[in-house]
């Protein structure tokens, strides 16, 4: 696994409660492939992970990008996220990657999409996002 910002800090309690682990990035070009563990307690009545879960999964996925082409400098707040659902999602591992599409002073522009470990295209979304300097968010 490659070296990142991510490394430095600890592990929020959403990603350990989703189960995540970077597995590759690209810092330099904004890009991150994290994996998920799809619970059985984030399943909905039919048996499929819950859509929060999901767009939960999503949103700790297109942070993290953004986090490690900065080298930590900026953490995220999300501002709007827009989630396509395409395939229901079944338990076990679950794949995401995010890409900044664009970094500017305050916000950024971010694509991500999860996948199922069969290469099933779960979900996709787009979302824009306040930047923070992490000196001030982490006080």
């Amino acid at each position: 696994m490659i070296a990142t910002a991510l490394d430095r800090i600890p592990m929020p309690p959403v990603a350990k409660l989703l189960g995540w682990r970077v597995v590759d990035a690209r810092p330099q070009e904004g890009w991150i492939r994290i994996v998920f563990d799809g619970k059985q307690e984030f399943c909905n009545p039919a048996g499929f992970i819950q859509g929060g879960m999901l767009s939960a999964m999503l949103d700790d996925t297109m942070g993290p990008a953004v986090f490690v082409m900065t080298e930590g400098r900026l953490f995220t707040t999300t501002i709007t996220m827009t989630v396509n659902f395409l395939a229901p999602a079944k338990p076990g591992p679950i794949t995401g990657e995010a890409t900044v599409t664009q970094l500017g002073k305050t916000i950024a522009f971010v694509e991500g999409k999860l996948s199922a470990a069969d290469g099933t295209l779960l979900a996709t979304a787009s979302s824009s996002i306040r930047l923070v300097e992490a000196a001030r968010a982490l006080r």
